[in-house]
This record gives structure tokens, sequence and C-alpha cells, in this order.
């Protein structure tokens, strides 16, 4: 983590998540009702659907920092990704019947412009929503939290859809009512946009995807360069919640000893520790091969043997 203090923002910025969301979603519903602007009543509801998404977010948290068992050896980090996906389809289902409300509007005709007031509204949403994903982006890439940046993005689409809202209202007030409908409308897409990434990202994540393949390079660089690695038969990693989990092969000299082995294994596991933030278990076999010269020193660049789940 790049700061001392990244872990405590950890537990903390869920907390802040859902205090604004509820305070946002009191303040637009209210300016919703005095104005009479249907995109910022539906704004006002996805604010809502937000606390609902805070909840899930931190409950899952609380479950992920559970220890190890023998029920689940690995942890529980991957209640994280359910959580993940339960934001994603909470955001699908709002926006669906925030889609649903604008176009019964605009087919019955039952349509007025806004009061100028919700101007107010939609910027200080906005604005507010940046803040709050800007806040959220940093601490769950710093933790390595899909759930927190699954949040993180809630608020992105917030700040977007608010942005919309904004320039419907605006339009609507100069002579065009409609477009305060179709301003809520474009809201429901943007939404449901990112609440089909936010699960296809989970569903990733559940079915035990590859970490990054930067990450794998990385740790491919750092092993083969360790002294008595004679080259890298397999290396494979996977996300579990917030923790990395690595699986690595490595030959070596048929002719070491049970304890120079050890010491290979020792080092490896400390140095990519020591350059990897969020490792949780690297688990390292050895391959004994026959040694014929000196080590070749491979580039990152060359092709890795990497196996992927």
């Amino acid at each position: 983590m790049k700061y001392e203090h990244c872990r405590s923002c950890r537990n903390e910025v869920v907390w802040w998540a859902f205090l604004v969301n509820i305070a946002q979603t009191a303040f637009k519903g209210l300016l919703g009702v005095l104005s009479g602007s249907a995109a910022l009543i539906a704004d006002a509801m996805h604010s809502g659907a937000d606390v609902v998404a805070s909840s899930v977010t931190m409950i899952s948290l609380k479950i992920s920092a559970r220890p190890a068992d023998s029920n689940h050896p690995y942890g529980y980090g991957n209640i994280q990704f359910i959580s993940s996906s339960i934001v994603g389809l909470i955001l699908i289902l709002g926006a669906l019947y925030l889609i649903y409300e604008s176009v019964i509007a605009i087919v019955s005709g039952d349509i007025s412009p806004p009061n100028i007031v919700a101007v107010i509204g939609a910027a200080v949403s906005s604005m507010t929503n940046e803040l709050m994903y800007r806040y959220q982006n940093c601490v769950g890439k710093e933790n390595n939290s899909p759930a927190i940046l699954a949040n993180a993005w809630d608020n992105r689409s917030d700040a977007l859809s608010s942005v919309a809202v904004l320039i419907g209202i605006l339009i609507a007030v100069l002579g065009f009512p409609i477009a305060d409908n179709l301003a809520a409308i474009a809201v429901g897409v943007l939404v449901i946009r990112i609440g089909i990434e936010l699960n296809s990202d989970a569903i990733s994540g559940l079915m035990d995807s590859s970490i990054e393949m930067d990450d794998l390079k990385q740790v491919y660089d750092i092993v083969n360069r360790i002294d008595g690695v004679e080259g890298i038969a397999t290396l494979r990693g996977r996300n579990i919640g917030e923790e990395l989990h690595l699986e690595i092969n490595i030959k070596v000299n048929r002719g070491l000893s049970v304890r120079e082995g050890d010491q290979i294994v020792a080092t490896i596991d400390e140095k990519i520790r020591y350059d990897l933030s969020h490792v949780h278990d690297v688990r390292v076999l050895l391959t004994p091969v026959e040694v014929v010269g000196r080590k070749k020193r491979h580039s990152v660049l060359e092709e890795i043997p990497v196996v992927t789940r």
C-alpha cells in the first residue's frame, strides 16, 4: 500500500459512502418533489439504491475479514465478488424501473417543465458523487478490494447520471419539458451498462480467472533472477477477494540438497511479498532438472509459461 493509513481508510470509506448516499437521497428527493423534476426524483431513487449497495458492501467487507477455517481453507475473500454482483443487480433493476416510469410519463403526455431550483440538486449531486468516486477508487485500488471498487463505480455512475440530469433539466426549463424525462431514460441506460460490467467482473473473479498479466510478468522476472532457479515450468495466480494467491513450479539443479531447495523457496516467497502488495499465499514447487553450463537469464519479454484458470 502507498500509505500507512490506507488500511484504516478501508474500514471508514464504506461508512462515508453510506452516510453520503442517505443525505443525497433525501436532498435530491426533496428538491425533485418541490421542483417537479422527474429526472431529479429518478436520480434520488438511484441514490436510494446506493444506500442498499453500500450496506451490502459493508457486510461483505466484514465477512471477508474472517480468517480461513476448515470449511473455507482459502478464506472468505470471494464474498466481495458476490457483493460486487449484488451491487450491479441493484443498479440494473433500479435503472429499469426509472426507464419504465419515464416512458410511461412520455406516452401519457403527463409532462411539465421543472423549476430552475432542480439545477442546484443535480449540480451538487454530480460534484459530491465524483469526490466519493475518487475517494473510494483510491481506497479500493490500494487495498485491492473488488467490493469497494464496485461501490466507487457506483458513485461514478451517479456523477455521470447527475450530469445528464443537469443537462436535461436545463433544456426542459428553456422550453422543452420532455428533455427532463429523456434525461431520466439516458441515466437508466448508463446505469444498466455499469451494472452489467460489475457483474461481468464479479463472475470473472468467482471463476478464478488469472490475475493481471503485468503482475504475472513481475513475478516471473523476480523469480527468474534468483540464484538457483534454472527456469520456470508453470506460473499461475488468482484473486480471492483482496488477496493474490500464486502457484509457481520452478526448475532447479537436481544436485541441490533439500536445505538448498528450501532456501530458494524462502527467498522466492520473501522477494515476491516485498515487491507485490496483497500477496497472501505463494506456493512453490521444485522440479529437478539436469543442468549443463550456466543458466540462461530470460527476459520478461520472452514467452512466459503461464497457466490460467
